[in-house]
């Protein structure tokens, strides 16, 4: 976070305002990483604003194969979209209920009390709120890391492995693409051979 925003809150003491400092940052390199995202991926806008070329705008790259890239953008595209619509839901169903917990603080001791252990930890809306946000932000760190290597060039390099929206999605390195090829690996070392460390 900002120093700044630091120095301050620690001369306020004010919760607010580091909430709504810490939102305001999140929100800016959240918005600004969707229009990175946006102009340098999406076909259409690529050829107006993006700074970088792919690959697949090679002067010689057929026809063919210059549609069959931007479908394949298309489809990273819909779901990176899907991957920060379903983050972003999470993390702000977590502060939603966070707020509730804190607005209606009171009802809900009382409510656990008379439930009591095990089921009164339900209603800690404390504990939702971290569990939510961190399952967000881990949403969005994976987002994050696959639009570096989209923006890199290196989609064909890794893949998105994500079975179905009840799962975390990771970002592992493509089977094929980490296949040895004349003895040694990609990353140039021979395999079984161990680093020397002077």
């Amino acid at each position: 976070m900002n120093i700044n925003q630091q120095l301050y809150y620690h001369y306020l003491q004010d919760p607010d305002f580091h909430q709504n400092a810490f939102a305001l940052l999140t929100a800016t390199v959240l918005f600004r990483s969707m229009y990175v995202m946006e102009v340098n991926l999406r076909p259409s806008l690529r050829k107006k604003y993006a700074t970088t070329e792919l690959s697949h705008e090679h002067p010689d790259t057929t026809h063919s194969e210059r549609l069959a890239s931007e479908k394949r953008q298309h489809d990273i595209l819909k779901e990176m979209w899907l991957m920060v619509g379903l983050g972003l839901s999470i993390f702000l169903g977590g502060f939603g209920i966070w707020s509730l917990d804190n607005h209606y603080c009171s009802t809900i001791r009382q409510w656990r009390h008379e439930i009591g252990l095990p089921w009164g930890l339900i209603l800690e809306g404390h504990g939702w709120w971290h569990l939510m946000t961190g399952i967000g932000s881990y949403f969005y760190l994976v987002w994050g890391i696959w639009l570096r290597h989209c923006l890199n060039d290196k989609q064909d390099d890794y893949v998105l492995h994500w079975p179905h929206y009840f799962s975390l999605p990771e970002v592992i390195t493509r089977p094929e693409s980490s296949k040895i090829s004349n003895g040694k690996s990609k990353n140039g070392h021979i395999p079984g051979e161990t680093k020397k460390w002077i």
